[in-house]
């Protein structure tokens, strides 16, 4: 089972020997051997308080391993053995070319150092022309040509003939360099709001380095086999039409923390791929929200800006149009109505290849989406979570509370009755672990009386929102009734005691069992788990909490 816990994110540190090292934060960037994502290459006197920060700040809010060297070296210095290593050790590089860029050797050299690796190891290679023209970068024209001219002049005063002979040599390789960088496509700031600006090169940087989402690595326990289950299904290239997974379960039971896991671990791996989380909340309420995720969707699988519009089907005929012509590895995380998915996917199919993760807390939903009554049906599996086993829910409450594997001595009989009301649910155990931590033994034992009674803690707060998608008052009746007073009850026994009160149970129990509200045991019986019957039961108190005589 996947934990909802996280573990602290891994910062990358330099090697370099200096009184200040350079910055580098982000990911665990480690693809390929790689350390960094990106090197930033830029003349600090020109932009290091203003655009390369801004920029800089933005690659890592954006969880893009950016090395950014601290210090600055005077002209004439030759380029630091940790630049070199930096450069070599990053997939890409963002060359800042503004109007000192050329005045310091240290940046000719980097550049040089750049479009080398551009050539020998399929480095990408950024430039920015900062307010000044590629051509002047080009021609060495403007101040790139006061610069080159003052660096010859350093040449020709040298009198040492072996150390004039490295010059022309490197005047060479630099003059070379200029040309190479202000041919390739590069970005233009003049005329544009540097913000926006911004955004675009961390959104381009982004779809091309396929940076996994910004998260920290989850610890894991119990969930090996559904991890092995979904890599071994990515990476099954067998199919000749669109692959999609469904991630099922109740809510807090690791769903989406077992999708944006395999997510940052593959995504690299396909050309276009996109990671849209939290629907159900971003589009409760919010009149826009679908239109927002749409655009957002559109972005990722498109590499041209589209055109923003206002209306869903419009969206959805874009997102139709881009998944029908290239494969795409797609996460829809915690889809709720048949409205979020049609919107999503379209009716027309998906190139044959892709790959498409959802996950829900409605089993029904799939089914009747427009997708899946086209022509053209694509592939579905299901994996459904279900709860830790005691042994796993032991150790997950333990590192949590305990900071380890194992009880401290003296709390083994109340670990056990924490265990056993959690029922194997991860975010139960995860929060009831974090508020025992460094607590003793007496505040534990009253935990479980007070849960019992709490009407907003995180645990149920979680569990409701199936009860609030439920779609009928009908439904939701049906559910605070069996919660109350059904529970281990025979269905035939329950259904008739509910149809004389006049409750539809035919659809009702059915629409509890897709929102895994509700589950029927070996002898008929209906079951709850623990959690959500003590949630059914939270909203019955809540109808009056001092008049328990006026609840239903």
């Amino acid at each position: 089972m996947v934990v909802l816990s996280e573990l602290p994110e891994e910062s990358s540190s330099s090697s370099s020997t200096h009184a200040h090292s350079p910055s580098t934060h982000g990911h665990s960037s480690s693809i390929d051997g790689y350390r960094y994502d990106v090197f930033l290459s830029f003349r600090g006197l020109d932009t290091r308080l203003s655009f390369t920060n801004y920029l800089y700040e933005a690659l890592i809010e954006a969880n893009i391993t950016t090395f950014l060297d601290d210090e600055e070296i005077d002209t004439g210095e030759d380029l630091k053995p940790e630049l070199e290593s930096a450069i070599k050790a990053s997939r890409a590089s963002i060359i800042v070319m503004s109007k000192n860029y050329a005045s310091s050797t240290w940046c000719l050299d980097e550049l040089v150092l750049i479009l080398e690796q551009r050539i020998t190891s399929n480095h990408i290679v950024i430039p920015i022309f900062y307010h000044v023209e590629p051509t002047h970068v080009r021609k060495q024209q403007s101040s790139f040509g006061d610069a080159m001219a003052k660096h010859k002049q350093t040449m020709e005063a040298e009198r040492n003939a072996n150390k004039r002979s490295q010059w022309a040599q490197k005047m060479e390789q630099w003059n070379k360099a200029l040309v190479d960088v202000a041919n390739l496509k590069g970005n233009d700031v003049n005329g544009r709001f540097e913000t926006e600006f911004i955004g675009e090169i961390v959104k381009d940087i982004y779809r091309r380095l396929k940076v996994p989402l910004r998260s920290a690595q989850p610890l894991l326990i119990g969930m090996d086999y559904h991890i092995d289950f979904v890599t071994s299904w990515l990476k099954n290239g067998s199919s000749h039409r669109a692959d999609i997974l469904i991630i099922l379960g109740m809510g807090g039971i690791g769903k989406t923390t077992l999708a944006k896991y395999v997510y940052g671990l593959h995504c690299r791996e396909f050309h276009t791929s996109s990671y849209i989380e939290d629907i159900s909340r971003k589009c409760d309420g919010k009149f826009n929200g679908l239109l927002d995720l749409q655009e957002q969707l559109c972005g990722d699988i498109s590499k041209i800006s589209l055109t923003k519009v206002h209306d869903v089907l419009a969206y959805t005929s874009k997102i139709e149009n881009a998944v029908a012509h290239k494969q795409v590895f797609l996460v829809l995380d915690d889809i709720s109505t048949l409205d979020q998915l049609d919107a999503l996917l379209g009716s027309k199919g998906f190139h044959p290849g892709s790959k498409i993760i959802i996950t829900t807390k409605d089993a029904w939903l799939t089914e009747s989406c427009a997708l899946f009554k086209s022509n053209i049906k694509p592939k579905k599996t299901e994996v459904l979570l279900q709860s830790l086993h005691e042994t796993e829910s032991r150790q997950l409450l333990c590192v949590h509370a305990f900071m380890c594997n194992y009880p401290k001595t003296g709390y083994e009989e109340v670990l056990y009755k924490l265990v056993n009301y959690c029922q194997g649910h991860p975010l139960a155990l995860e929060v009831l672990g974090k508020s025992l931590h460094n607590r003793d033994v007496a505040y534990w034992e009253g935990c479980i009386e007070v849960l019992k009674k709490e009407t907003s803690s995180p645990i149920n707060n979680v569990l409701r929102m199936s009860f609030d998608s439920l779609p009928s008052n009908n439904d939701k009746e049906l559910f605070k009734h069996i919660a109350c007073y059904f529970v281990g009850i025979d269905r035939d026994v329950s259904e008739t005691i509910l149809k004389a009160c006049d409750i539809n149970t035919k659809s009702g129990i059915t629409n509890l069992i897709d929102r895994f509200l509700l589950t029927i045991g070996w002898n008929n019986e209906l079951n709850m788990h623990q959690l959500i019957q003590d949630m059914g039961r939270c909203l019955i108190r809540q109808e009056s909490l001092d008049k328990p005589w006026k609840r239903s």
